[in-house]
């Protein structure tokens, strides 16, 4: 996998947001995370080598926006060469997850039509409120390839209504010291929601104040990952 940051900084958009590791890391380098400002990447999917060759090798999964959000309003003068490239080059694929859904349809290019074959875009809620305000619109998108991130969960959520056509759920908790409790059951509800409609689900990481059973645990950044893929629940939609 690749990450193509073309733009870096991000505003707080929602109680999602609360704890942000990117607001947390440019708090300790002493940067203003809601400065939008084009990164020197900006142009690295097509950036080639001295021999005239992409730099960035055909056939991955570029992770775009990771550090940011790809619908900010700020970045809306360069969002269309950044479709551009994405077009230019159908050899990647490219993923990116928004909390701004509702802006949607005002980012696209002309061409988009039913969407590009190689974007997925993925819609990142938090709670029931976010889920059914922006899902009811991403149900409606023309996107080929849709994805919903329940990170962080904050509660027990469900969004078993707005599974057609969706091809991944990805589920998380929180990391802070402060943060909210994550409960396991609600991950195990949210896979028996996916794999009644036959959609992938993982289970990516849980949360820093972690209930199991009734029982709270407190873990460290790399228990969160190790404690999800040791439940071993994640779902691949069409096994038997």
């Amino acid at each position: 996998m690749a990450v193509w940051n073309p733009w870096r900084g991000c505003h707080r958009y929602s109680e999602g947001c609360k704890f942000c590791y990117i607001h947390k890391g440019d708090i300790k380098r002493g940067m203003d995370t809601n400065l939008i400002v084009k990164s020197a990447k900006f142009n690295a999917p097509v950036a080639v080598n001295k021999q005239g060759h992409y730099i960035m090798k055909s056939g991955q999964l570029v992770y775009c926006c990771f550090s940011t959000d790809f619908l900010l309003e700020e970045a809306d003068p360069w969002r269309n060469e950044c479709w551009s490239m994405m077009k230019e080059r159908p050899d990647l694929h490219f993923l990116f997850l928004t909390k701004r859904i509702e802006r949607f349809s005002q980012c696209l290019p002309d061409d988009w039509g039913e969407g590009y074959e190689n974007v997925t875009v993925g819609c990142t809620v938090e709670n029931q409120q976010t889920a059914d305000e922006r899902l009811e619109i991403f149900s409606k998108l023309p996107i080929k390839h849709k994805n919903i991130a329940l990170q962080p969960m904050l509660e027990a959520i469900d969004i078993e209504k707005y599974l057609e056509n969706i091809e991944l759920v990805v589920v998380g908790g929180e990391y802070d010291r402060n943060a909210r409790p994550f409960d396991y059951d609600w991950a195990l509800a949210v896979r028996e929601q996916c794999m009644r409609h036959n959609v992938s689900f993982s289970f990516r990481q849980c949360g820093t104040n972690f209930i199991q059973n009734g029982k709270l645990r407190r873990l460290n950044y790399g228990m969160l990952f190790k404690c999800a893929r040791e439940s071993n629940i994640d779902y691949q939609a069409g096994r038997e």
